[in-house]
C-alpha cells in the first residue's frame, strides 16, 4: 500500500525518505483547532484532523498526519509570531529541560472505506544550555526559529546550545520515525 504523508514539511519528508521510506505528499489544509488542552491529546487531535482530511480524498492507502509541538512548564509553544515572540520563547526555554510532543495518526483506506486508525504520541525531553541575550538576539536574526515550533530546530544552528536529550532525536526533528515505521509493520501484518 502506498502511504501518504499529509503534510507539507520539509522536515518529515527528509526522515521519511532517511528511513526508506517511500510516500508521496498530500498536503492538509485543515484549519488546525481543538478543544483539548492536554499536550498529549491536542497533538493527537490535530494529527488525526490532518490525516482525516487527507483519507477523505484518497481512495486506497496509508495516511500519516503529523503535529508536533515544544511544552515548556505546561504551557504548549507553537510557532512564534515574530522575532520578539522567539526571543521571549528562547529566554524561557534556556538553562533547563522543556518536552517535545509529536502526536501520529495513521489511518488505512481501502475500497474507498476506512480500515483501520491509530493515533499515539511520542515525548522527547530536550535540556538547553544557559545562553545570553546576546545569543539568543543572534540565533533569532538567522530567521531559522521563526517557522518552528518553540523557536528552534535542534538540526541546525541550535544544536549548539543542546546540551542532551532523552528521548527520539527524530522526534524533536519532527516525527518519530522509530515507532513510526514500528505501527506501520503492524498496519501491514494485518493484511
Amino acid at each position: 500500500m502506498k502511504l501518504i504523508l499529509a503534510s507539507g514539511s520539509p522536515r518529515r519528508r527528509e526522515l521519511l525518505t532517511q528511513v526508506g521510506i517511500e510516500y508521496e505528499v498530500c498536503v492538509s489544509h485543515v484549519e488546525e483547532q481543538t478543544d483539548q488542552t492536554v499536550p498529549e491529546e491536542v497533538v493527537k487531535d490535530l494529527s488525526r484532523q490532518k490525516a482525516e482530511a487527507v483519507a477523505s480524498e484518497i481512495k486506497e492507502g496509508i495516511i500519516l498526519g503529523a503535529d508536533t509541538v515544544v511544552v515548556n512548564k505546561g504551557q504548549i509553544l507553537g510557532k512564534p509570531e515574530d522575532e520578539e515572540d522567539a526571543v521571549k520563547m528562547l529566554s524561557g526555554l534556556c538553562g533547563h529541560a522543556h518536552e517535545v510532543i509529536t502526536g501520529v495518526t495513521l489511518i488505512k483506506r481501502q475500497e474507498n472505506q476506512t480500515k483501520k486508525s491509530v493515533s499515539f504520541a511520542v515525548h522527547t525531553k530536550v535540556h538547553v544550555a544557559r545562553m545570553s541575550m546576546q545569543q539568543i538576539e543572534a540565533y533569532v536574526k538567522t530567521k531559522d526559529p521563526l517557522d518552528k515550533a518553540g523557536s528552534y530546530g535542534i538540526q541546525g544552528l541550535f544544536a549548539k546550545y543542546i546540551t542532551g536529550i532523552e528521548g527520539d532525536y527524530n522526534n524533536v526533528v519532527g516525527l518519530p520515525v522509530c515507532e513510526v515505521c514500528r505501527q506501520l509493520e503492524l498496519f501491514l501484518e494485518e493484511d
